[in-house]
């Protein structure tokens, strides 16, 4: 299959359908911390979805034609729901808000006939519509609370692979929500895909 996974620079997701044989690309405005740039396209993922020749940062070039399948991590700074205060309270322009919400669509709307686009609980569920569902990471077997919406387009839900729901209760309220208590200057962390997410999209959508 040919897969981008787009908004993605740690290259967890692209790693995982790799290994599993696929011909996937990360892209992104950023360079990779995944340690592959002869598998990332560092640039305008809006223009990577159109397939055709694309270009890796090892400056080879690959003719992909049409993508099979696109996995989307649009960023979630300006949609989070947890964020909206600082609109309605007038410390950002709205335009950043509706910026973001028009990025977040242009994946909804890529010629693509496999589409997942992932984003914390946002506004896109009342600007788009609601996503098919709400994944965690202890579903996946990192012990940790992160909810995760999923808006799918001819992909099956994803199936939870390792319930660690129990253990993680067992831990402190900082560890299990790490992620959250992270704070602002930690977004790129914050962003990043669990491993177990990663292999059971790698694993289950890889076989369509």
């Amino acid at each position: 299959m040919k897969v981008l996974v787009a908004c993605e620079e740690s290259q967890t997701v692209c790693k995982a359908f790799r290994e599993r044989g696929h011909e996937a690309y990360s892209c992104d405005i950023q360079e990779p911390s995944g340690g592959h740039p002869e598998w990332h396209i560092l640039g305008d993922a809006l223009k990577a979805i159109d397939g055709g020749q694309i270009v890796t940062m090892d400056g080879k070039a690959h003719d992909v034609g049409k993508w099979d399948l696109l996995i989307a991590h649009p960023p979630c700074t300006h949609l989070a729901v947890s964020g909206m205060r600082w609109f309605s309270e007038g410390v950002k322009p709205l335009s950043l808000k509706y910026d973001a919400a028009a990025f977040f669509l242009k994946f909804a709307e890529a010629p693509i006939e496999h589409i997942a686009i992932e984003n914390p609980v946002s506004i896109m569920s009342t600007l788009y519509r609601k996503p098919d569902q709400i994944i965690n990471p202890w579903q996946y077997g990192h012990p940790e609370q992160k909810k995760t919406c999923l808006w799918l387009k001819n992909l099956s839900l994803l199936r939870e692979t390792n319930n660690v729901y129990e253990y993680m209760m067992t831990l402190p309220e900082k560890e299990r929500a790490r992620i959250w208590l992270l704070g602002s200057g930690h977004e790129k962390e914050r962003s990043k895909t669990f491993f177990g997410i990663a292999k059971a999209m790698a694993e289950q959508w890889g076989n369509l």
